[in-house]
């Protein structure tokens, strides 16, 4: 399903995420950049004022983007934001699925009316984390054209469309984050080993060279401790452990599809899919609050 047939609180809330995401990593990443330059001018091959006041900013420097980074409570917001766009979409999917609780049932109106509490019940749950969305997608429709007309589908169109839309996109999804992971926690694994082999060259390069000012052993291991420090925060080999469990969930998943010849059979199915895509993505939320 395209993104924009999605309702306009998920959109926000994505966004929102998103956003927030890339403001606490590259605030991270400033500041660990900014601890390497401190270390660098601490070589005592740097001398004179204009030095110690540039090295004395610097400390200032990152102090405020560490102030940033907590004051702002962007992981905080992240989490949040993020966790809040996961139950607007299940919600959405359930819906045009005709999952229960949005069945067919007279009046028609029943699953809309439904839909609609739900979503505002949602919103009021998390109106701390609302207060942090972009107020533009406010006039946008919470249910719209797409969503209605997926939910039109005859069951085994919407068979078809969840197979293909939500099961087999998700699995891709997994699969590739899996992968990304698994590739980025082996080149940061390998760098800072690399700085760690350097340095020590270094220390006993030392020996033999003693009147050689400049020698950057602190630099190099400030360079390794901020790569095993970004190695926590993106917690590389967690999520690909996780993201690899979930894509062989799908699998299993998925084969129980075959055996549905019922609405009531598929709303079940559906419900039962949902909830392993929330049980990920709620511990997915508890490993990153840690």
């Amino acid at each position: 399903m395209q993104y924009t047939s999605y309702p306009a609180l998920f959109r926000s809330a994505d966004d929102a995420s998103n956003k927030k995401q890339k403001t606490y990593l590259r605030l991270t990443g400033a500041e660990y950049a900014i601890l390497l330059l401190a270390s660098v001018l601490s070589d005592s091959a740097f001398k004179g004022t204009t030095f110690y006041l540039l090295y004395a900013f610097v400390f200032v420097v990152s102090g405020a983007f560490l102030l940033a980074r907590n004051f702002w409570k962007l992981q905080q917001d992240w989490y949040r934001c993020r966790a809040l766009a996961e139950s607007v979409k299940t919600l959405t999917w359930r819906y045009i699925m005709r999952a229960a609780p949005f069945v067919d049932g007279p009046p028609p109106q029943n699953a809309r009316a439904e839909f609609r509490n739900l979503l505002y019940r949602t919103f009021d749950e998390n109106r701390a984390t609302a207060e942090k969305i972009d107020p533009n997608w406010s006039a946008d429709d919470q249910i719209t054209g797409e969503m209605d007309r997926i939910r039109a589908l005859n069951l085994n169109e919407r068979k078809k469309f969840y197979t293909a839309h939500r099961l087999n996109d998700q699995r891709t999804w997994y699969m590739r984050k899996a992968a990304e992971n698994n590739r980025s926690a082996r080149n940061w694994l390998i760098a800072a080993l690399f700085a760690y082999a350097l340095a020590f060259v270094l220390v006993l390069a030392r020996i033999r060279f003693q009147d050689w000012e400049f020698w950057a052993i602190s630099p190099i291991i400030v360079f390794a401790s901020s790569v095993i420090g970004w190695m926590q925060v993106k917690k590389f080999s967690e999520l690909a452990a996780a993201y690899t469990v979930t894509a062989h969930e799908i699998g299993l998943i998925q084969p129980k599809l075959d055996a549905v010849d019922s609405e009531n059979d598929f709303s079940d199915f559906i419900n039962d899919a949902e909830l392993a895509f929330s049980r990920e993505h709620t511990l997915w939320i508890a490993r990153q609050s840690k």
